[in-house]
């Protein structure tokens, strides 16, 4: 995504509104849609299901996209194109490369605190995540934290944003969007499914773009 958004205008290959078009197909592809498939299905469980587990997690389970499914998609992709749009190509790639893996990191932590909803049987996928181990967690936050402590330092050592973006906020909106997504999900299903792990990043990562698009 960030080599399409920067080096497409860079280099006269695409306008700056096709490359960012292109970046987020070009993630699709690579990705199979895995996110997008789990952002649509908790909209549907949780948007259809009510306050019933049962019908949540059967809702969820559905390979069918229902009405709820296609808003979230619809509106998602406006808000991540919009939120790409309103940046430079430069700030633009280097914000994806930020908060791909800071994103990820935090969603990943919803596996650490809560138990599975199904069992491995019932798993749409027939996965379930494990508990991290000591390294394995440590890894992650070395993945997680260290490109956005470099796109940080990137705008305090060359002043790459030219804007008065607040670190504070941006690593805090995601915190708090990943905290309320949990409180959420375990007040109706009291555990996590892989549909629920791939919204929690979209939706983590889109307010991390939130955050870059307002101080621009």
């Amino acid at each position: 995504m960030a080599a399409i958004l920067y080096f497409g205008p860079q280099l006269s290959i695409f306008s700056y509104p096709l490359s960012i078009l292109f970046a987020i197909i070009a993630r699709i592809l690579i990705t199979g849609a895995l996110h997008e498939d789990g952002l649509a299905d908790f909209f549907d469980g949780f948007g259809g299901g009510g306050s019933n587990r049962e019908r949540i997690l059967t809702i969820m389970k559905d390979s069918h996209i229902g009405t709820y499914g296609v808003l979230s998609l619809i509106l998602y992709l406006a808000l991540l194109y919009l939120c790409l749009y309103s940046m430079t190509p430069l700030i633009a790639a280097l914000t994806v490369l930020a908060a791909d893996p800071y994103a990820k990191m935090l969603g990943a932590q919803l596996t650490q605190m809560m138990p599975y909803a199904r069992t491995e049987e019932t798993s749409k996928a027939h996965t379930i995540y494990r508990r991290m181990s000591i390294v394995s967690g440590l890894l992650l936050a070395l993945q997680g934290l260290l490109p956005l402590g470099i796109y940080i330092w990137l705008n305090y050592q060359y002043q790459v944003f030219n804007s008065q973006l607040s670190w504070e906020w941006l690593l805090f909106i995601p915190c708090l969007t990943m905290y309320f997504l949990y409180r959420f999900v375990w007040h109706r299903l009291r555990g996590y499914t892989g549909d629920c792990c791939g919204a929690f990043f979209l939706l983590i990562e889109l307010s991390f773009y939130l955050v870059v698009a307002v101080s621009q």
